[in-house]
């Protein structure tokens, strides 16, 4: 029965087939039934009723797609139907439609139809029946006015679906947005990932490639040593250009495991990475680092890897750093130095540090510290070396 109503409702067309067959058969049927009555309630000849009933039902079948039309076309016919009584047919013709001007013209083309119909019926009934005139036109106000507040209910549900289905269609636009837009910021922070891998790992392998060239007939120990942490370096790189690579690559792999993000706690094992680089790291971490959210955690592990990979590709061997992370109030601060390897810088003011321009190093920074609503000073420190100042809010 579902089926045979979904089915109906894709081909309306059939349906109004229908109607405009049962309205015949019903005026038909009572066209042969006042032949059995006395003549004064016969209707006329079938011969001309059988034609006129068919130019009246047939429109009907259109009634959907050209709704005015074929009212005015069923108004029209039922002017000479009406005039010879050859039956009922302009009554319940001119019901469907006025049902179908209301549902699918609207309101202001149904009460112009309306009008039009009640005029043209009321001086019919005038002129043919002046005796049982007042009655015929009860009921005719009365059917009309049916057939109106029919149309009102089945137009207000046809809006409602329509608005329905409009805001569907939205919502699913907005959806189809959002989901894009997740993907771009998505793929946005792996670009920046991406970036800190591959500058963090890069620098410290050129660095250890340069010290082992110079070492390896000197000192061949060292350069193992430093062939090694190029070793290591590069796998553990690869390894996470791997996992960030499959994010893009399999989208649908919810099952599959994935390695934690770095946070505070991988800063350790940073700092040791840059000394075996050759570049001395002091290390301070506050208390309660442990208790930062993820994505803080990460941005404070990021800035740090940049600050330090920038002091090993530009102060190079010979330089110190120091890096220094705490907790202040609502929010965790990152400070790293280096002192330059001795080299002498332009002094620069506290309130023009953060307008010193910088590579994607920099501007990836400033992006992590923009994304958690917090700020960064990035400058020479006074009499050489660079300094980084992060302040990240953590709710």
């Amino acid at each position: 029965m579902r089926r045979l109503s979904m089915w109906m409702r894709a081909h309306p067309m059939v349906g109004d087939s229908l109607i405009a067959g049962l309205l015949l058969l019903i005026d038909l049927a009572i066209l042969l039934l006042s032949r059995l009555g006395p003549p004064e309630d016969q209707f006329g000849p079938w011969q001309l009723a059988l034609p006129l009933d068919l130019l009246m039902v047939l429109p009907l079948v259109f009634r959907r797609k050209h709704p005015l039309l074929v009212a005015y076309l069923v108004l029209v016919i039922s002017i000479p139907h009406a005039a010879f009584e050859l039956g009922l047919a302009p009554l319940t013709a001119g019901a469907v439609s006025v049902y179908s001007v209301v549902v699918y013209s609207g309101r202001k083309q149904g009460a112009i139809y309306l009008v039009a119909t009640l005029a043209v019926s009321e001086v019919q009934t005038f002129i043919q029946y002046p005796e049982q005139w007042l009655i015929n036109s009860i009921i005719l106000v009365l059917i009309l006015a049916f057939c109106w507040t029919l149309g009102e209910f089945a137009g207000a549900r046809r809006a409602y679906q329509a608005e329905l289905e409009a805001r569907l269609h939205l919502l699913e636009t907005e959806r189809d947005q959002a989901s894009r837009i997740a993907v771009a910021e998505e793929r946005s922070r792996i670009a920046r990932e991406l970036h800190d891998v591959v500058a963090h790992a890069v620098s410290v392998m050129v660095v250890q490639a340069d010290g082992a060239s110079y070492a390896i007939r000197s000192d061949p120990a060292l350069a193992e040593r430093a062939v090694r942490t190029i070793s290591g370096t590069g796998r553990g790189a690869l390894a996470e250009l791997r996992r960030l690579l499959d994010v893009l690559r399999n989208e649908d792999a919810n099952g599959e495991p994935r390695v934690p993000q770095p946070g505070t706690e991988a800063l350790g094992e940073l700092a040791e990475r840059i000394r075996t680089a050759g570049v001395p790291v002091r290390l301070d971490l506050g208390e309660e680092l442990a208790e930062l959210p993820t994505g803080v955690a990460l941005g404070v592990y990021r800035i740090v890897q940049e600050s330090l990979t920038n002091t090993l590709k530009h102060a190079g061997q010979g330089a110190t750093a120091e890096v220094r992370v705490w907790r202040s109030g609502d929010a965790v601060r990152v400070e790293v130095t280096d002192d330059g390897a001795g080299k002498a810088r332009a002094l620069v003011s506290d309130d023009d540090t953060s307008a010193v321009a910088g590579g994607n190093g920099l501007i990836g920074m400033r992006e992590r510290a923009n994304v958690f609503g917090g700020t960064l000073e990035v400058g020479p420190n006074p009499g050489g070396g660079w300094r980084v100042r992060a302040t990240l809010p953590t709710p």
